[in-house]
């Protein structure tokens, strides 16, 4: 069984501004039935823009009903602004503590504030940024990578108690051990695909790093380099001066010219000599 806190208690025995407020200027619903936990928050703001009345409407555990209680009493007083800044975090704090377990209910207090602040603002609603990853609960790869950043979760539990993510069929556990551990750096994110070039793309740029990288560091030594030709990912060149006549030529050619133009260009060049 969860320990809470007397406040946590107390705003569950007794909710503040339980209600509708039906003239509201700002309205914002998260959640559903469906998922067990649904929140719907209603402010009023005074001639000052400072919100005079604050109310909700929740379904949903102890937690949810002390989050939401907690964070109308919050907003009291309090510009746009400063209502905009208060956090998940802040409203768990407000109470003395929730357990790890169910800090999503005080999240989803902090995406209801979010909705009603965009509503009265005229905000369009934008989907949710990036792909599904729990298809329970809707949650998608940004809010969980998120979250772990932001809140330093290390295990799936964790993110289940912040975002409900994992707390339904469990498939998507494998997805977020893979966030948690990217975020960790004991897995690199994947590596972007390089854009594909035309012809004419790839030919600029080569041009470009043998003039810019490549012939300033070959000259020093009083070595020079010439394009010839380029054929699909063959990259025909002529070795001239000390270079030309050099027993390391091959590889100059190969662990430094190709090599950067690899690294510069595309990896899938191949760099061969031309003998005039």
């Amino acid at each position: 069984m969860w320990e809470y806190t007397e406040k946590v208690k107390d705003h569950f025995l007794h909710p503040r501004n339980v209600g509708v407020i039906e003239d509201a200027d700002g309205v914002g619903e998260v959640g559903s039935l469906a998922c067990g936990d649904a929140l719907t928050l209603y402010f009023k703001l005074d001639g000052q823009g400072r919100i005079a009345e604050a109310r909700f409407q929740t379904f949903g555990c102890a937690s949810a009903i002390a989050s939401s209680s907690a964070l109308t009493e919050m907003l009291k007083g309090k510009t746009l602004e400063e209502a905009a800044r208060i956090t998940n975090d802040d409203i768990a704090a407000f109470l003395g503590e929730l357990p790890k377990e169910k800090m999503h209910c005080s999240v989803m207090g902090q995406e209801a504030l979010h909705k009603a602040i965009a509503h009265y603002r005229g905000e369009a609603e934008t989907p949710p940024e990036g792909k599904i990853v729990c298809e329970c609960f809707g949650v998608t790869d940004r809010a969980i990578e998120a979250s772990v950043r932001e809140h330093h979760l290390t295990e799936i539990a964790d993110i289940t108690g912040y975002l409900k993510a994992g707390g339904g069929c469990g498939k998507c556990h494998g997805e977020l051990q893979r966030i948690i551990d990217m975020v960790r750096g004991e897995a690199a994110p994947p590596l972007p695909r390089p854009p594909r070039l035309t012809n004419i793309q790839k030919i600029k740029l080569i041009e470009e790093t043998l003039e810019r990288e490549i012939k300033p560091a070959l000259k020093q030594d009083g070595g020079d380099i010439q394009l010839v030709d380029v054929d699909g990912n063959r990259v025909l060149v002529n070795l001239r001066g000390t270079c030309a006549s050099c027993s390391a030529a091959e590889v100059t050619l190969k662990h430094y010219v190709e090599a950067k133009l690899r690294e510069l260009v595309t990896p899938e060049l191949v760099v061969e000599e031309v003998r005039p």
